[in-house]
């Protein structure tokens, strides 16, 4: 069995279970998450509202790019999510548009605000939406969950 394919021939079985199946897999390049654009038929990219995220932005689209090519032409992009948003800066603001140029319609109108709750929810081990119901973050999360489900 090649190893690229590890995740996809686990998830075979149980994949049509689901109306989605989400896997989360870590920033770095390697095996794993090669293994995740393997498996995966489209991608919910989510971009911090940094600079240095739209560094690991183009390496994570070379990646793409390569597997689509070698591994797994089903592969796309199905929505770029902006997290982390601070209105009061600038910088925000600029990766915002830089991102919304680049991807147009792709990016989803829903923006997940920076919030300290949303960081401690974790530590808590649960959801911000049990965490802290009336949150922001809470309430832009489950705005972006109607808009996946009716992108469909």
């Amino acid at each position: 069995m090649a190893r690229e394919s590890v995740l996809k021939n686990i998830l075979s079985p149980i994949v049509n279970d689901f109306d989605y199946v989400f896997i989360d897999c870590p920033p770095s390049l390697g095996l794993l998450t090669i293994n995740a654009l393997v498996a995966a038929d489209s991608l919910l990219i989510p971009i911090q509202c940094e600079f240095y995220a739209l560094e690991g932005l183009t390496k994570l689209l070379e990646s793409m790019k390569m597997v689509k090519k070698r591994l797994n032409p089903e592969l796309n992009v199905f929505g770029v999510v902006m997290t982390m948003y601070d209105s009061r800066t600038t910088l925000s603001k600029e990766v915002v548009e830089e991102v919304r140029k680049y991807f147009g319609k792709k990016v989803f109108k829903t923006i997940i605000p920076r919030s300290v709750k949303l960081s401690e929810a974790p530590s808590h081990g649960v959801p911000i939406t049990m965490y802290s119901r009336v949150n922001k973050g809470a309430l832009a999360y489950r705005n972006l969950a109607k808009e996946v489900v009716r992108r469909g």
